[in-house]
């Protein structure tokens, strides 16, 4: 086997050298020489059916790459016309060849090319000649050393046959290939281990998989590679849900034969009846069914929601057919380690996608705003439609080889969940793309591919560089702008220091391509300073009109000069890479970016594309704020919803803004008319409003300019200005006066504003003239999407699902801005930038900005093979900056205090902090109650018992969940808001322990409540909080949190307060981890909390707290400490309502509101007496955890032995509190913390800080 694996690396360096454009130019000499393919497609390894597997499919890839698409010498993709061209030119070579010295092969040289260049027909030709012919044609061609005359040649005849044949056969294209292949999974690759690895991909062998380098050899193959990992990826999270469905459906084989289905799953139910009902005509052409459609009825005797659910399946959802013949008899056990194909008898997986479910006259029901029809009975029947590529190779194999119909054999139905499973349209959006001519801007073509000056779109080498720009508001004041701007020479035009103010426009030096000979140093010395000089000029926005509401909105970030580079950069043309690291205010420059080129560009169009809603939605909500108009705004998608504000900035909800504005600015110029005295009704229409505003308004307003401007010789009158002023009436709501009468260009400007103002409503009013004349809301949203929206945001798997349609809409944009940028995969990253048809064989794209961090987490891979092997989880942003490309790299974070920031700020460059980090008292106020504001806490066994697993990869941790719920209990009863507290874990098991935990201790009690969220560290990556509480769970191996990344995203979400929870002696030995660990076991590895201190607190952070530190040892102590001081609240406070109760009646009215209190408090103590809580058993699956945590039936005894193992009080009284540690624990009621010393703890030592 070394020597088969050995082969197989041999192949997998060949393929990766002819996969790289510089290498290949020179390695497919010695590849043609050697005949290297040759002989190994005539080896014994082929034939070996086991063992030769792997290195066919290796193989086929080499064959691929050698015979790929490209000129190796000019780098050019070929086209398939140049393609044929070069086939038929080796046949006509061959034929030529042949009639000039091979008698015997006249008719081979005779025949059309169509005629002999198939393997069948070469095969007949060539296949009769002897050996030594053989070899006398192949040196002809000067394949192989000329054969010395009266020698026999010393190559096989097998040999040299294929060598002629594989040289000379027509290939079928790539582009035919592709299109010809299925696009959902079938069994033959779902479960093939070469092409899908499991999980259990150690890293060692190599696989007949595609590898994302850094480098490609044309968009075509870019693309390509994409396609087969993308589907490969979505093969393995299919294959996890199939075997997950058809092994809960336990299908047995019954007595006579047939399958029984012992379970159910709520994915898939058994097929009752499936027809093939339709298989169009082929297109001219093709040999494929244009469609195939078949009927799928299912019986849905299941319960109301998992009906609803089916009977909620929408057009284009994607299904599996699925057919099982098991062998087992009834009642067998499945078992999860065992190969899962044997065990269910699993024979077909065919994919479809949904047209519709039939009502009870066989029609497909629509999906649309009218009611669906109540259908009776169980039965539901689905049509669905199969893919024609997978029928048709099928329905050839039934006919060819007497192969049964696979289509009559299915009899399960499996759905997904409809997050997961769009990738059927992706697929479809990148074929597409390789069907297309892809157009990418010329200064990006070379970068995509890894190729040339990776430097070269900077928007320093860019020709069409923008010497002057208007940085609107970005700047604060005049010290601000040069601030920004270190070893720059700053001009202000106006020298008056009163007028240089707010908003600004930047002359840079603009470098030319070309630098010219310098005679003299003196030359050089005036260019450099000139190249170091930046003329700023100072300019007031007009006038927008004389209500509150003009006034436009201003930002009031105070930018760093990183930022404003980031800014500048942005604006420019060209490819623009900010690296933001946690906290150093990304989004904030994303907007001013947006805000910026909105204003210097009006008629330029953006697009916006994240990897997430919630960043969309981050971006959305701080863009509002700026002075952007919301007309422009448009977001598409689903995640519109989540959005925190009352507009909807969705598809319709722009169309009811434009229909709902367009009635209000009619209702203006009612208003405007009845002010001037004109008859009739200008505010019908937009139309008739556009003719009122061209005859009547304009008249006036030129009329009044012609009286009130400057005449010449005569000082213009200032009370003109006032007195000839047509629109008093309309303004008379307006703050007043509205002319100040200090200086005539001030009431001009002022005059000049009223009328913009007005003009303002008259453009809007014509710009929503589109949504007169379109009548459906379908047609007036695709009006706003191509020709109103100047901002239109989308994720970047809306993009990939939708780009089809949007081409065809004739969707336009110049700009793209990517925020989450590194988290987002390589192909979703690059589709949006094909959203558009060429211009006149162009791309428009002007400017391509990204956003993100390299340094947190990549895109998510569920498969290693795919991960690591194949490099999939690098996401363009990571190979950018890989290869080279520039990036500015933002370096003050305002997020967490500064300690907290050295946890991870040394993973980037110069990460420092923002003044108001030490400034501002949130800050410097250290965490109430604790005496540290970052800790990590050495948790041991609980019970004998650290990490465990009930499920594959399902990591739980019994101890360290129960610890963070105490330490966040303990929190709420100090003061804490619950909602100022994330619990943050690296598994999903432990997530689900701690959830369960939280509901049964506190979530029915609105005194201490939930916290704000309680998930996995990679689901809480681009948010925050203010005290973070981390469970890292794992006890025998560090696991997936050796991914330095991981651990930047785990250390940098909180901002005044983070507590750690961990095995200790596994943490600080791992060697990626030392910078982050070296600093967190520097102090105490034992909780130190000070109970008798309120939140919040006066105490400064690192000062020595007046009150007294206890030290909580072990989880057990700090379960009882939570409990007794939560009974001792409880008691002092309902003694002290009980003492109220007792004051004289005058006295009790005053304190109506405590007795209301009271009353309430009473309700919660009874409840609270009443809810007793224990930890389920393995069997409860909403806990999955195989320890039971405190157990209520544990005797006395038992009790009392492991709270003193555990180093818990031995007081009698104390002994209950363990067991009831489960009691539901309510929040932190209002009684004065003083009162209570706790005394099952231990004192810290004096000195401890």
């Amino acid at each position: 086997m070394d020597k088969v694996h050995y082969c197989e690396r041999f192949i997998e360096l060949m393929i990766d050298l002819e996969a790289l454009l510089p290498t290949r130019r020179w390695f497919n000499t010695i590849l043609d020489d050697s005949h290297l393919l040759v002989h190994c497609y005539l080896s014994n390894l082929v034939r070996r059916e086991e063992d030769g597997h792997l290195f066919s499919q290796l193989l086929d890839m080499l064959k691929f790459y050698t015979g790929f698409e490209i000129n190796d010498q000019t780098g050019n993709a070929l086209t398939e016309n140049e393609m044929t061209t070069i086939h038929y030119d080796r046949i006509t070579s061959l034929q030529r060849a042949a009639f000039a010295h091979f008698p015997e092969l006249y008719d081979f040289a005779l025949s059309n090319v169509a005629e002999v260049d198939t393997r069948e027909s070469l095969v007949k030709f060539f296949g009769p000649l002897s050996s030594n012919t053989l070899h006398q044609v192949a040196s002809y061609l000067c394949l192989l050393p000329t054969l010395p005359k009266n020698e026999d040649t010393t190559f096989d005849k097998e040999f040299l046959l294929e060598l002629l044949v594989s040289r000379h056969e027509r290939r079928i294209s790539q582009i035919q290939q592709l299109n010809q292949m299925p696009l959902y999974p079938t069994e033959k690759i779902i479960w093939d281990e070469n092409i899908v690895p499991t999980e259990y991909y150690s890293g060692e062998g190599c696989l007949a998989l595609p590898k994302l380098n850094l480098q490609f050899l044309t968009l075509h193959d870019y693309l390509l590679r994409n396609f087969n990992l993308f589907r490969l990826e979505s093969t393995y999270e299919i294959r996890q849900d199939i075997e997950d469905s058809v092994s809960r459906m336990k299908p047995w084989q019954s007595e006579y034969g047939g399958v029984v289905f012992g379970g159910w799953a709520r994915m898939a139910q058994p097929i009752v009846a499936f027809t093939v009902v339709e298989v169009a005509k082929p297109n001219i052409g093709e040999n494929w069914p244009t469609r195939v459609r078949a009927d799928v009825t299912i019986n849905l005797n299941v319960r109301d929601h998992i009906k609803d659910e089916w009977e909620g399946l929408r057009k284009h959802d994607v299904c599996f057919l699925i057919t099982v013949r098991p062998t087992k008899p009834y009642g067998t056990k499945f078992d999860r380690r065992r190969p899962f194909i044997e065990q269910v008898g699993l024979v077909y997986v065919r994919g479809c996608e949904i047209q519709g479910m039939l009502d009870d006259k066989g029609r497909v029901i629509e999906d649309g705003p009218e009611p669906r029809p109540n259908l009776r009975g169980e039965s539901r029947t689905f049509r669905v439609f199969l893919d024609p590529n997978q029928y048709q190779q099928d329905m050839t194999n039934t006919i060819q080889n007497g192969a049964e119909d696979v289509y009559e054999t299915f009899n399960i139905i499996m759905r997904r969940k409809p997050k997961e499973n769009n990738f059927k349209a992706v697929l479809e959006t990148i074929r597409n793309l390789m069907n297309t001519d892809c157009v990418v801007p010329d200064w990006l073509h070379d970068i995509i591919l890894g190729y040339g000056d990776p430097s070269s779109a900077h928007y320093s080498k860019m020709p069409n560089q923008i010497a002057t720009l208007d940085f609107n508001d970005t700047f604060l004041s005049i010290e601000h702008l040069k601030a920004s701007f270190p070893g720059y020479n700053v001009k202000v035009t106006v020298e008056d220091p009163a007028l240089q103010i707010p908003p600004f426009r930047i002359t840079f030096p603009v470098r030319s391509g070309k630098g010219k000979k310098r005679k003299d140093a003196d030359v050089e010395d005036e260019d450099t300073e000139e190249a170091k000089t930046l003329i700023v000029e100072p300019h007031v926005i007009p006038n927008r009109g004389p209500y509150p509401y003009n006034q436009p909105k201003r930002n009031t970030i105070q930018f760093t000069h990183t930022q404003i580079e980031a800014i500048r950069a942005g604006m420019q043309p060209g490819l623009t890479m900010v690296v933001g690291p946690p906290g150093t205010g990304k989004t904030d420059v994303a907007v001013q970016i947006i805000s910026n080129i909105y204003h210097n560009f009006p008629e330029q169009r953006t697009l916006i594309v994240t990897h997430s809603n919630q960043a969309l939605n981050q971006l959305f909500e701080k863009i509002m704020a700026l002075d952007i108009d919301e007309r422009h705004l448009l977001r598409l998608g689903h995640g519109e919803e989540e959005l925190e504000t009352e507009k909807d900035f969705s598809r319709y909800g722009r169309v009811n803004y434009v229909l709902a504005r367009r009635i209000e600015l009619l209702e203006e110029v009612k208003r405007l008319q009845k002010s001037l005295g004109v008859p009739g009704d200008a505010s019908y229409t937009c139309e008739t409003a556009g003719y009122f505003f061209l005859y009547q308004v304009m008249s006036r307003w030129e009329e009044y300019i012609s009286k009130v401007k400057n005449k010449g010789s005569t000082l213009p009158d200032v009370t003109e200005v006032s007195t000839f002023f047509p629109f008093h009436e309309y303004f008379a709501n307006a703050p007043q006066p509205i002319f100040k009468g200090r200086s005539y260009e001030e009431d001009m400007e002022i005059a000049e504003g009223c009328f913009r103002h007005i003009k303002k409503i008259f453009t809007q009013l014509e710009e929503f003239r589109a949504s007169e004349l379109l009548r459906s809301g379908l047609d007036r949203s695709k009006y706003l999407l191509v020709k109103e929206a100047k901002i239109i945001a989308m994720t970047c798997t809306h993009a990939a699902l939708k780009r089809h349609d949007l081409v065809k809409l004739g969707f336009k944009y110049d700009n793209i801005l990517m925020e989450e940028a590194a988290q987002i995969l390589e192909i979703e990253t690059f589709i949006p930038l094909l959203l558009q048809n060429p211009q006149d064989g162009f791309s428009r794209l002007k400017r391509w900005i990204m956003i993100g961090d390299h340094h947190q987490l990549p895109p998510v891979i569920k498969n290693m093979a795919f991960q690591k092997y194949s490099n999939m989880e690098q996401s363009l942003f990571t190979r950018f900056v890989r290869v080279g490309v520039p990036t500015v790299d933002l370096d003050a974070q305002g997020r967490a205090r500064a300690s907290l920031c050295n946890l991870y700020n040394w993973r980037y460059k110069n990460l420092g902090n923002l003044p108001h980090v030490q400034l501002l008292p949130e800050f410097s106020t250290a965490n109430a109650g604790l005496l540290y504001d970052f800790q990590l806490i050495n948790v041991e066994d609980f019970q004998g018992v650290g990490e465990s697993e009930p499920n594959p990869y399902f990591y739980q941790n019994l101890g360290e969940a129960e610890y963070v719920v105490a330490l966040f209990m303990y929190m709420c009863l100090l003061g804490y808001p619950a909602d100022k507290i994330s619990i943050l874990t690296t598994y999903n098991g432990q997530k689900h322990l701690i959830r369960d935990i939280i509901n049964r201790r506190c979530g029915n009690n609105p005194l201490i409540g939930r916290p704000n969220k309680v998930t996995t560290v990679d689901r809480f990556q681009g948010q925050q909080n203010d005290y973070i509480l981390l469970s890292l769970v794992r006890t025998r191996a560090v696991g997936h949190l050796r991914d330095v990344r991981r651990l930047v995203v785990a250390m940098s979400r909180a901002r005044l307060g983070l507590y750690i929870f961990a095995r200790v002696s596994l943490f600080q030995n791992c060697f990626e981890l030392t910078p982050a660990f070296s600093q967190l076991t520097a102090r105490p590895l034992h909780l130190h909390i000070i109970p008798t201190e309120p939140f919040p607190t006066t105490r400064k952070n690192g000062e020595r707290p007046s009150h007294e530190v206890q030290i909580i040892k072990n989880m057990p102590q700090m379960a009882n400490f939570v409990y007794n001081m939560y009974m001792h609240l409880i008691q002092t406070t309902h003694h002290y309502h009980q003492t109220l109760l007792q004051l004289p009646p005058a006295m009790v009215e005053e304190g109506e509101e405590v007795q209301n209190q009271e009353t309430e408090l009473e309700t919660e103590e009874e409840a609270m007496t009443v809810q007793v809580d224990i930890i389920p058993s393995p069997t409860d699956t909403s806990c999955s955890q195989e320890t039971p945590a405190f157990q209520t039936d544990t005797t006395p005894s038992q009790t009392e032995t492991t709270a003193s193992e555990t180093g818990a009080s031995s007081n009698p009284e104390a002994i209950p509190a363990l067991s009831e540690t489960t009691t539901t624990v309510a929040g932190a009621v209002s009684a004065p913390a003083e009162a209570y010393t706790p005394q099952d703890a231990t004192s810290a030592p004096e000195g401890t800080k």
